[in-house]
This record gives C-alpha cells, structure tokens and sequence, in this order.
C-alpha cells in the first residue's frame, strides 16, 4: 500500500529543473499552505547553500523554492531568519525500544512486555525527531513494538520519525541474535527464536517469516557482536550459502539486506552475496573495498556506539560481563579505523548510530565523529541525507528540499558546513509539513 501511495505522489509532483522551481510564481497558495523563510538553505546537500530562500509547503509537500522572502497571499509564514535550514536529517541505524545495555539490557529483556517496548519506542522517538531526525531505519524488532508505532505514526495517532522497520534480525543459532546466550536451559523454551536459521533452506524461511510480519528491510548478523552473551568473538558465524539465501529471498520480495558484521569474512561474504548495507563493518581488507566498490553497497559505520559504552561504564564498571567487556574495550581502541579506509576508497557512506547503544536524542554526536575519522562536514552531511535517504529507498521523498517531497525541514543557528557540532543543537523542526519544534 505505501508503495502505490508513494507512486502516486510521484505522480502528483513532477520533477522540475532548479531553474524552473526558482521561476516559479508567488501569486495565490491553498488556504493550507506554509512558507518557510531563511537566509541560508541547502536544499541539496553536497551543493552549495541558497541565499535568503522561501520554501512553499502545500498539503505536506514542498511545492516550491522561491528566491528571497516571497509568499503566495494567505500563505502562513515561518521566517527563521539568520538561521541554516537542512532537510530532515536521517539516521539509517537505531533500537528505538532499547535504551538499556549490558546486564541491564538481559533484565529488561525478560521482564518488559510488548506494551511497555511500543511505549518505549515511542518516547525514544520523539527525542529523536526533536533531535532533527525525520526518518530512521529500525533494525531490530523482537515484540513487534517498533512495527506497531511505524503504523501508528503513519495513521496520525501518534507523532514520531518516519520508520523503516527490519522486524526481527535473523542469525544463525548461537549467533548475535540468539537471545538465549547466556540464559539457562530451562528458560529456552520460552523465547520464540524463528528468527534463528540454520542452513540455506531455514534461511528463506527466516526471511519470509519478517516479510509476512509486513517488515521494509530485512537484517542479519552474519558475525558476533559486541553485546552477544558469549565468548565466541567477532568472526564470520554464518556460511557463504546460508548469507546467500537470505539475500536472495529478500532480494526476491522486494527487501534490502542490512548486514550486521564486525569480522573481515563476515563482511566480504555479505558483500559476495549481494548485501544492501554493512552495519560496523569494524574490520575490512583490500578486499572488503574491492566489493564495496563492485556492489555499490552502502557501509553504515556507528561509530557513536563507542559513548554509550563508555558512559555506561563510567556509571558503574560492572555494567557488562567479561565476555562482552573484553569486546567493549576491543571496540573502544579501533573504532574509526575502518571509516579512515572507506572514505578516502570511494565507499557510499550512510549516517547511522546504533542508538539504542548510544543515547537516543543524541543521534547528532555521530556527526562529530565522523568527521574526526575522515569525513567533511559536507560529506557527512550527505551521508545523513542523500546517501540515507537512497540507501532506505526514500530518495524520491526525503534527504532533499524539491518540489513533490515531503517538507521534512530543519534548521540550527550556525553553519554545520563550517562546524558540524551545529547539529546537535537543532532549533525547528517540520515533518511532513507538522512543525513539531517551532523556533524559541
């Protein structure tokens, strides 16, 4: 349904040139219609910055970018003044029904209910979208919390970013989504685990189990993970056929594959393998570049996951067991080392944090780190825009200020393209033409 939706407004918003857009006249505008008003604009990020622009919203939409400060009469106006308006920012990695980690995360996993995760995620949401960010990627839905707040947004019923859900994350037995690592025997039997595949025929079965659950995205783990209850490390566990087979199913259904992988083989055989994105790629090689350039595929480097383990460890030392400590401290010392290689590689680079992992609401520090291990502002920019927005199949509707998109609208007092810790200060916000932060 959202697909004929989406059609449809493609339909109802033809592209036009910038010339055209510009050209465009202010004379008489819906009774509805909003302008927005300021004196920097980068409506597409990876070009320069407009000057004094006026931005025409039409029943949730941009209708038009108009030189200097002009209005359709009865348009309301919502001038902004000095301040740099971006598009809604997008972050392509996020937990939002996760706020806790380490033994604390294995206590809340067997005590809170589907009901208390919804409202969770609700409120993990909300401190996203005032945070600047309009759309996120959720990967990882055990109850089905963050599937059920996704329709509720879309239905009005609750405010929210925009969701693009993977339902549950799919590894193999044993592997970083087994939630039963670590429990004892007796409680196994209570956890329902179809999410766990074993073999390339109980792979597809695993991808079509989500796919009915009505997810967008299909996840995997094709490695251990930092926070897996286990001593197993941070190598490939799932085999060439079995990684294959998943793609291919959710190739086959329409689904993008977004790869958890820390380990060089579990990289490498998810990009053999036809994998849409690599979430951490913690450790590649010559040939992990080598098949992110053939591919195409998007790496999406958290590294802002580093913050919550240290903050969480600043407020009590034995928040994590030794088997994942040992892996903490591992991911302290080479986080940013694989984004160093990616970058200057010609790697598509998407912004995402692993919130969850990190604060929610503080998805912006991932900018700051990004660009202390090799990225521009400008580029890191892009990457939580262009590059978010294609990566999440939205680039038609979001990571842009054109006419026919949703008026996702952002705006920060200073200039991120000069000091990208602007960001994590966001002053407005609009979603879908809702402003959901006015201006102070």
């Amino acid at each position: 349904m959202r697909t004929a939706i989406a059609a449809l407004a493609a339909l109802s918003f033809p592209a036009l040139s910038f010339a055209a857009l510009m050209a465009a006249p202010a004379s008489a505008a819906p009774a509805s219609a909003i302008v927005i008003q300021a004196d920097r604009v980068l409506a597409e990020p990876g070009k320069a910055p407009l000057g004094p622009t006026s931005i025409l919203i039409e029943n949730g939409r941009i209708a038009a970018l108009l030189p200097g400060r002009q209005a359709p009469a009865g348009a309301k106006i919502i001038d902004l003044g000095t301040r740099f308006i971006l598009p809604g920012l997008i972050d392509s990695h996020v937990h939002l029904d996760s706020d806790a980690g380490g033994e604390a995360a294995l206590i809340e996993g067997v005590t809170a209910s589907p009901g208390l995760d919804a409202l969770r995620a609700q409120w993990n949401g909300m401190k996203t979208l005032m945070a600047g960010f309009t759309t996120v990627r959720n990967l990882g839905d055990g109850s089905g919390a963050t599937l059920a707040l996704r329709e509720a947004i879309e239905a009005g019923w609750v405010q929210g970013p925009r969701i693009v859900d993977s339902g549950r994350s799919i590894s193999v037995t044993s592997g970083h989504m087994d939630s039963t690592l670590s429990l004892g025997e007796q409680l196994h039997h209570a956890i329902d685990q179809d999410n766990l595949c074993n073999g390339p025929a109980q792979c597809r079965e695993a991808v079509r189990r989500q796919v009915r659950r009505g997810v967008d995205v299909i996840k995997i783990a094709t490695t251990g993970g930092v926070n897996s209850r286990t001593g197993a490390g941070l190598g490939q566990q799932m085999f060439e056929d079995e990684a294959r087979a998943v793609v291919e199913t959710a190739h086959l259904h329409g689904k993008k594959v977004a790869v958890h992988a820390h380990g060089t083989g579990g990289i490498n055989v998810a990009l053999a393998a036809g994998a849409d994105s690599i979430e951490h790629g913690t450790m590649p090689d010559d040939e992990t570049i080598r098949l992110f350039r053939k591919s195409g595929a998007f790496y999406v480097p958290t590294l802002s996951t580093v913050n919550g383990y240290r903050e969480r460890l600043a407020a009590n030392p034995d928040a994590y067991p030794p088997a994942v400590l040992e892996k903490v401290k591992w991911r302290l010392e080479i986080t940013g080392k694989s984004l160093r290689k990616a970058v200057p590689a010609g790697v598509r680079i998407a912004f995402g944090t692993d919130a969850g992992v990190s604060k929610h609401g503080r998805n912006a520090d991932e900018f700051e780190l990004m660009v202390e291990h090799g990225m521009t502002p400008a580029m890191a920019i892009h990457a939580a825009t262009i590059n978010a927005a294609e990566l999440l199949g939205l680039k038609d509707m979001a990571g842009a200020l054109r006419p026919g998109m949703h008026a996702d609208i952002i705006a920060v007092s200073g200039d991120p393209l000069a000091d990208i810790r602007a960001l994590k200060t966001v002053d407005f916000v609009m979603k879908g033409g809702d402003v959901i932060k006015p201006a102070p």
